[in-house]
């Protein structure tokens, strides 16, 4: 596979979070996954990884994660679909997990926090040596202090995760489908609202780019979790 031009980019991943975390990465067909061994990463410790120029994917942590005697990994969230240990490309995407989604491009690369699929833990992307906009992109909060009930996943009894509204309720308004597939008629929710003001630079919703999606040129990034 040939990408386009520009040069690769170098993506820390650092665990500030109390427990271990097992990062998890997802690229779109055709691109290499950046993450294939399903290794934790304990609190304090970071990890490199290189993305191609033109990479296009998202990256999480996965947490409570146990292998089994089968090999598989079983996680409080984030869990890759089939309870596999090395996410890829024939896997689903892991909701509810919080995404920090990249387009990495020759003209510029375009990063977000996208919470289109719930929220697990506080995420930050920081880019460094770049030029333009090169914005730091957090959300620090954590969602699940004050998630609403009919968002809530709760492993024994507590929330360890937070729904986004589409997969809580799978109706047309809150997914931004059918009738409501643009952005005149898919407007935000009470609860895409309430992701929004915890976090007000994340992704929350279908249409939530003007204020959401960030750039920079030829920067690498550093993704912190909690």
């Amino acid at each position: 596979m040939i990408f386009p031009g520009g040069d690769a980019a170098v993506i820390t991943l650092q665990n500030r979070c109390t427990a271990p975390i097992w990062p998890g990465s997802l690229a779109e067909p055709g691109y290499p996954e950046l993450i294939g061994d399903g290794a934790a990463l304990n609190p304090g410790q970071t990890i490199k990884v290189t993305a191609p120029a033109g990479w296009f994917g998202m990256v999480w942590a996965r947490t409570g994660c146990s292998l089994d005697q089968a090999g598989g990994m079983n996680c409080s969230t984030g869990n890759c679909d089939g309870g596999i240990e090395e996410c890829g490309p024939a896997t689903d995407g892991p909701p509810p997990a919080t995404f920090a989604d990249f387009m990495l491009d020759e003209q510029f690369d375009s990063y977000a926090i996208s919470l289109l699929a719930g929220f697990n833990i506080p995420v930050s992307i920081v880019p460094s040596g770049g030029s333009g906009d090169c914005k730091p992109v957090t959300c620090l909060t954590d969602l699940n202090l004050h998630c609403p009930g009919k968002l809530q996943v709760k492993r024994n009894g507590q929330v360890v995760a937070c729904k986004n509204a589409c997969m809580a309720f799978n109706q047309p308004e809150y997914c931004c489908t059918g009738t409501y597939d643009n952005p005149n008629t898919c407007k935000p929710s009470s609860y895409s609202k309430f992701f929004k003001d915890s976090c007000p630079s994340a992704y929350t919703y279908a249409y939530d780019d003007p204020t959401s999606t960030f750039t920079c040129k030829g920067a690498d990034y550093l993704i912190s979790f909690c």
